[in-house]
């Protein structure tokens, strides 16, 4: 708390010191102005930290020429995608293929201004916060068919159309493991979402049988909306050109990775806040702690998740990705907010515990068992050369 009281009063001095005029708009840059600064900072460490993991996972160093241990990399690849030529097909929309890359930058940024970073530490508090951010969220489509369009290339098209289907797939269940957290809170604001879970770590709704399967759920459908591998589909670098980016280089290129990086930055933020106790600590007695150190931490964590499951799965196919979406992901939502509203009704007793958690199991095994007999593919049997039937 001492923390946020220090920032909160640092700027109001600074905007007592701005002519009256022009106070409100200092007072929404000093609100920004962090936000831009340290997930851009984020963004440079994150690169260098995933390709260091994937070298150790590939059994490779990764960078290590530029700077002690290959710490200046990020800079390195900033200095090249600066440097590198701008080059825009003839025929393309030049206005709509400048805009696309800032459209997407812009609507990611935009999710992270009404993440609760700490207590009174919010860009924008509104009462319903996470409408507005699924509803930024929703111009990434639009981006993305922009910047394959304006390109005026069949491929860069196709890509985006693809990139987009995908999007909208996973985007219903997206929303729908999340309706449950708004649920057990009563409010659509995340200010009021983090507040629920004071208390420590117990009362986090991860640890609650609708909360595990949803967090589960919102983190699948979270590395399709950020193009992240194993769904990786729309770019797929070792197998395809790349999609809408397909036209484009240079810094708008790199617009591009930073706007997927600040997504799925702003992503695993509202996976913290609606699963993880958003900034609270895990324990009571650590609430010394700034707010913003734990919420840091949680994403930090999901992060790293991401990237090691990047470095030990491997891409879905098109068809199994929209499968996965339609015939798994949608129902499994759905049950689970069957599975909610039986929590709710029995005031989160233990026995609302036992049968939301029972209806969550029974909906998982027997779905999956029904879709794995639909599909057709039998189990996979393995012979060696010392069993005697290879030798029959």
């Amino acid at each position: 708390m001492w923390f946020e009281e220090l920032l909160i009063s640092i700027k109001a001095s600074m905007v007592l010191l701005a002519p009256e005029m022009v106070r409100p708009l200092v007072s929404a840059l000093l609100s920004s102005m962090p936000i831009l600064m340290s997930f851009g900072g984020l963004f440079a460490m994150v690169t260098l930290l995933e390709r260091k993991m994937l070298g150790r996972i590939q059994n490779r160093l990764g960078p290590n020429r530029v700077g002690p241990f290959g710490l200046f990399q990020p800079v390195a690849d900033g200095i090249k995608m600066l440097t590198k030529e701008d080059i825009v097909p003839h025929s393309a929309d030049h206005l709509i293929h400048f805009l696309a890359p800032l459209i997407l930058l812009v609507s990611a940024m935009l999710g992270l201004s009404v993440i609760p970073f700490g207590q009174k530490l919010v860009a924008v508090e509104l009462e319903a916060g996470i409408l507005f951010f699924f509803a930024v969220g929703g111009a990434a489509e639009l981006a993305v068919f922009m910047a394959g369009w304006s390109s005026r290339n069949k491929y860069a098209l196709l890509g985006a159309l693809r990139a987009i289907a995908q999007m909208i797939s996973y985007e219903i269940p997206l929303i729908l493991s999340s309706i449950g957290v708004l649920m057990a809170a009563g409010s659509l604001s995340l200010v009021e979402v983090v507040q629920a879970q004071a208390g420590g770590m117990h009362a986090w709704y991860i640890w609650t049988p609708w909360g595990f399967l949803g967090c589960i759920l919102f983190l699948i459908a979270t590395l399709a909306e950020v193009n992240r591998s194993p769904f990786d589909i729309p770019e797929a670098e070792s197998e395809l050109i790349a999609g809408h980016m397909t036209e484009y280089s240079g810094f708008k290129y790199a617009v591009f990775f930073l706007a997927e990086f600040v997504a799925m930055f702003a992503m695993c933020a509202l996976t913290a806040t609606l699963f993880l106790g958003g900034y609270h600590a895990p324990l009571p007695i650590l609430s010394f702690i700034p707010g913003p150190f734990w919420l840091f931490l949680k994403l930090i964590l999901l992060v790293l998740l991401f990237i090691w499951i990047r470095g030990t799965m491997p891409r879905l196919r098109a068809d199994q990705l929209m499968e996965f979406a339609w015939k798994f992901m949608l129902p499994m939502s759905m049950a689970n907010l069957v599975a909610t509203g039986l929590w709710i009704a029995l005031d989160g007793g233990v026995l609302g515990w036992i049968l939301s958690a029972i209806l969550n199991g029974a909906a998982y095994f027997g779905w999956s068992h029904l879709l794995s007999r639909a599909s057709g593919v039998k189990p996979r049997v393995y012979q060696y050369a010392d069993d005697p039937q290879t030798h029959a």
